[in-house]
C-alpha cells in the first residue's frame, strides 16, 4: 500500500505546488480614462542622460508631470537603427526596415515619400518592407498594423511615415516638417506621429544640440496638442552598437507622476518599444489586431520619487549598469569556463591516485595537502556564480574601472563563502560540502527572487534590460543554479533520513522551489517551473534506491503532465493581455500561428547553442562526467551506490536543466549553469568516497571477544545505514589502523 500511496502523494503535492505558483498577480491598473487623441513624438537615440533642466526644459517639465520609464528598443535586428525603430513602432512587433544587419553602425536610411495629392503620402518602400518581415523574418510582424487599426493617421517627417503608413504604403495625412501652427493638423486624426530628429554621436556638445532641437519641436507639439490627448515621447532606436536604454515619457489623462510599466516587462520603470502601439490603441479604446502585436498596453504605476532629478537617476544608472554588464559578462563567463576546464583536467590524476588499495600497493597516494587544496578549489568553482550574483549588491559599475571592481568583489565573495564551508563544524562529513554549497547557491538565488530579483536585473549572471529578453523574475543562469542547489540540497538531506521519509523531504523542498520559480509574483517562469517539476518527480521517484522502473516513470510523467495542465488552464483563464508564455503559446497553436513560435524557439536554441560560453561549460562538464567520473576508477558510480538520494538528485538536475533550456530557447545555458554548481561538488565527493574505498567494517565481537559472534548480529539493509560504513559513522579498519569516518 505504501508503494502505491507515495506516488499519489508526490503527484498531489506537485500539482498543488504548480497551481499555487500560478496564483494570479493583481492586474496593474491601466488608465480608467481613455484619450481622444494620441500624439507620438519619436526621437531616436534620446537617452535619460541627454535630459537636463536647462538644455531640455520642455522634456524636463513633461517628465516631471507624467510617467517615465527606461525604453528597451529591441527590434528584429541589432542594432535597432532609427528606421527599424520606426517600423517596429508601427508594427507593434519586432520588425526591421531593410533586413541587412550592419557592422554596428546606422547609416542614414533613404526614405522616399511621394505626395501626389498634397494631403496624404505614399511610402514607396512599404510593400517591400512588409514582404521582408512576413517572408524572411521570424516574428510575423506586419508593418502598418497600428495605422490599419485606426481610421486616420498623421505623419510629420520621413521617419514618422514609416510608422503611420498602412501596409500598402498609404499615409493619410503627411507633412515633411511640422507646420508653424500644427493645431489643426494634430486634431485632424486620432493618431499623430512626429519625427523630432535624431540624437546621435558620443560628443556631448553635439548630443546637447540635437536634444535641444528635439525639445523645441516637442514644445510646439505640446502648445498645439488637442484636448484630452496622450503625448508619448520615445527614444525609439539606437544610433550605433551596442544597444542602450532610452527615454519613454507619457503625459495625458490617467498618466500622472509615476513609472510606466507593462505586462511584457513586469517591472515598474521598464517598457518595450513594441508596447507603444498597443498602448495607443488601448487609450483610444480601439481593438487590438488579432495575432499581430507582441507588445502589451502600458500603464502608470505609483512609487516614483517626486523629485525628477532623483527619479531619472534610476533609469540613467540602469543604462550605465546594463552597458557595463554587457562588457563584463563576456570575460566573466570566459574565465569561468577556463577555470572549470583547468580543474577538470587537474582532478583526473587525483581520481586515479586517491583510491587506496587494501592489497598490493598501487600508485603513490595523493597527499593530504594536495587533496585539501583540490577540495577548496572545487568548492570555490561551485560558488563562483552565486558569488557573482551577490557581487551585484556593490555598485561596481559606477567605478572608473568596472571590470576590475567586479572581479575583486566576486573573488572576495567566493573567498568568504568558501571559508564558511571549509571551516564549518560538519565539513569532515562526506556529504557536508555538497550540502552546504548547494544550500548557499539555492539560498542566494531564492533570496534575490523573493526581494524582487534586483540582483539579476542588469547583472552579469542575470539578464540585461537593454537586450529585451527578460526584465523581472528568474533568469536563465539563476534557474540553472536554483535547480542544482535545490535538488542537491534535497538529495543530501533526504539521504540523512529513513528511506520512508525521503520522498516527503524531496517533494517538500522541491514543491517550495516550484512555487518560487513559477509564481508570477516571484520567479515568473512557468516553463522553468514545469522543468523543475520534472526534475523533482524524477528525484523523488528514485530517491529510495533502484532505477527508473516503468511505474516510477509513469507516476513522474503523470505528475509533470498534471502540473503542466494546471499551469496551462489557469494561464488561459487570465485576460489575453496578462497571459504568460505558456498561455500565449497555446493561444497561438489554437489560432494557427504556433509555427512562428516554434520557429523562433528553435532559432533561439540554435543561436544560444553556437554562441553561448555556457554551452562550452556544459560540454566540459559532460566530458568530465562521462570519461572520468563515471569510469570504474572515477568514483561516481561508487558514490551513487552509497548515496542513492544524491544519485536521484543528479538525475533530476540533468532532466530539469535540459528541459528548461530547450523549452525556453536557451539550449544548454541552463544545463551549463547547473553543471557549474553540480559537477565540482560531484568530483569532490567522489574523491572522498574513493579515499575510503579500501576501508573495511570491523567485525562485532561477542561478550567473550569472539569474532564469530558477529554472525549472530542481524545485518542492516544498506538504506538503513546510508549504504556504507563511510556514511554510517561506524568504526572501520583500513591498512591495519582504526579510524572514525563521518558522513
Amino acid at each position: 500500500m505504501r508503494h502505491r500511496v507515495v506516488p499519489l502523494l508526490l503527484m498531489s503535492v506537485l500539482l498543488a505546488a504548480g497551481v499555487a505558483a500560478l496564483a494570479d498577480r493583481p492586474a496593474v491598473g491601466t488608465s480608467g480614462r481613455s484619450a481622444d487623441y494620441v500624439v507620438i513624438v519619436g526621437v531616436p537615440g534620446l537617452r535619460w542622460d541627454d535630459i537636463d533642466r536647462r538644455t531640455t526644459p520642455t522634456l524636463w517639465r513633461l517628465a516631471e508631470q507624467g510617467s517615465i520609464a527606461s525604453l528597451s528598443v529591441r527590434s528584429a535586428q541589432r542594432p535597432t537603427c532609427p528606421a527599424d525603430g520606426w517600423v517596429t513602432l508601427g508594427a507593434g512587433n519586432y520588425a526591421a526596415y531593410d533586413g541587412t544587419a550592419g557592422d554596428g553602425t546606422c547609416p542614414p536610411a533613404q526614405i522616399a515619400v511621394e505626395q501626389p495629392d498634397g494631403i496624404g503620402g505614399y511610402l514607396t518602400s512599404q510593400p517591400a518592407t512588409v514582404r521582408l518581415n512576413q517572408e524572411r523574418l521570424a516574428w510575423g510582424a506586419v508593418p502598418g498594423a497600428l495605422a490599419e487599426s485606426v481610421r486616420c493617421t498623421v505623419a510629420v517627417g520621413p521617419g514618422a511615415a514609416l510608422t503611420a503608413a498602412r501596409p500598402f504604403g498609404r499615409v493619410d495625412r503627411y507633412e515633411p516638417e511640422l507646420p508653424q501652427d500644427p493645431a489643426d493638423l494634430l486634431a485632424s486624426c486620432v493618431l499623430s506621429v512626429v519625427d523630432a530628429g535624431v540624437v546621435a554621436g558620443s560628443d556631448p556638445t553635439e548630443r546637447a544640440a540635437a536634444a535641444r532641437q528635439a525639445d523645441a519641436t516637442l514644445a510646439r507639439v505640446l502648445a498645439a496638442r488637442p484636448q484630452r490627448s496622450l503625448v508619448l515621447v520615445a527614444g525609439l532606436a539606437d544610433t550605433s552598437a551596442p544597444t542602450r536604454l532610452h527615454v519613454a515619457i507619457a503625459d495625458g489623462p490617467g498618466w500622472d507622476v509615476g513609472w510606466m510599466t507593462s505586462p511584457t516587462t513586469g517591472r515598474d520603470g521598464y517598457l518595450q518599444l513594441v508596447d507603444l502601439a498597443p498602448t495607443a490603441l488601448h487609450v483610444l479604446d480601439r481593438d487590438q489586431p488579432d495575432g499581430l502585436f507582441i507588445g502589451q498596453p502600458a500603464s502608470s504605476a505609483p512609487g516614483r520619487p517626486e523629485d525628477l532629478a532623483t527619479a531619472i537617476a534610476y533609469p540613467a544608472d540602469a543604462d550605465r549598469e546594463a552597458r557595463a554588464q554587457r562588457r563584463a559578462a563576456v570575460w566573466f563567463f570566459g574565465l569561468l569556463t577556463g577555470f572549470h576546464t583547468v580543474l577538470a583536467v587537474a582532478v583526473v590524476p587525483l581520481l586515479r591516485r586517491v583510491r587506496r588499495t587494501a592489497g598490493r600497493p598501487g600508485p603513490d597516494p595523493v597527499t593530504r595537502r594536495a587533496n585539501a587544496v583540490m577540495e577548496v578549489l572545487l568548492i570555490a568553482a561551485a560558488l563562483v556564480i552565486p558569488a557573482a550574483l551577490l557581487a551585484e549588491v556593490v555598485p561596481w559599475w559606477r567605478s572608473g574601472q568596472p571590470g576590475p571592481a567586479l572581479a575583486v568583489t566576486t573573488v572576495l565573495a567566493v573567498a568568504a563563502a568558501t571559508a564558511a564551508v571549509r571551516f564549518s563544524r560538519s565539513y569532515r562529513h562526506t556529504l557536508a560540502p555538497m550540502m552546504l554549497v548547494a544550500t548557499i547557491a539555492a539560498a542566494v538565488v531564492a533570496a534575490d527572487v523573493l526581494t524582487g530579483a534586483r540582483l539579476q536585473l542588469n547583472g552579469v549572471t542575470g539578464y540585461s534590460a537593454s537586450e529585451g529578453g527578460r526584465y523581472a523574475g528568474l533568469g536563465t543562469v539563476g534557474l540553472g543554479v536554483l535547480i542544482a542547489g535545490t535538488l542537491l540540497a534535497a538529495g543530501c538531506l533526504a539521504q540523512r533520513v529513513r528511506r520512508g521519509w525521503r520522498v516527503t523531504v524531496v517533494v517538500t523542498i522541491g514543491g517550495a522551489a516550484v512555487i518560487l520559480v513559477g509564481s508570477p509574483y516571484l520567479g515568473a517562469d512557468p516553463v522553468g517551473a514545469i522543468a523543475l517539476t520534472a526534475g523533482v518527480a524524477i528525484t523523488a521517484a528514485i530517491s529510495t534506491g533502484g532505477w527508473l522502473s516503468v511505474p516510477r516513470v509513469a507516476w513522474a510523467t503523470i505528475a509533470g503532465l498534471l502540473v503542466t495542465a494546471g499551469f496551462a488552464l489557469l494561464d488561459l483563464q487570465r485576460p489575453e493581455t496578462e497571459r504568460g508564455s505558456l498561455g500565449r503559446f497555446l493561444t497561438a497553436l489554437a489560432d494557427g500561428t504556433g509555427g512562428l513560435t516554434l520557429h523562433r524557439s528553435s532559432a533561439a536554441n540554435m543561436s544560444a547553442l553556437l554562441s553561448s560560453p555556457l554551452t562550452v561549460l556544459a560540454l566540459v562538464a559532460a566530458v568530465l562526467v562521462w570519461f572520468a567520473l563515471l569510469q570504474p576508477w572515477g568514483g561516481l558510480n561508487r558514490l551513487f551506490g552509497i548515496y542513492p538520494a544524491v544519485r536521484a538528485a543528479m538525475a533530476g538536475i540533468a532532466v530539469s536543466s535540459v528541459i528548461g533550456g530547450g523549452l525556453a530557447g536557451s539550449a544548454l545555458d541552463v544545463a551549463g549553469a547547473a553543471a557549474a554548481v553540480t559537477v565540482p561538488l560531484a568530483a569532490l565527493v567522489a574523491l572522498r568516497v574513493l579515499g575510503h574505498s579500501a576501508d573495511r567494517t570491523r567485525p562485532s565481537t561477542g561478550p567473550a571477544g569472539s569474532a564469530g559472534s558477529a554472525e549472530q548480529t542481524p545485518a542492516k539493509a544498506p538504506d538503513e545505514v546510508s549504504g556504507s560504513a563511510v556514511s554510517a559513522g561506524v568504526t572501520v579498519e583500513s591498512r591495519g589502523s582504526r579510524q572514525q569516518l563521518h558522513q
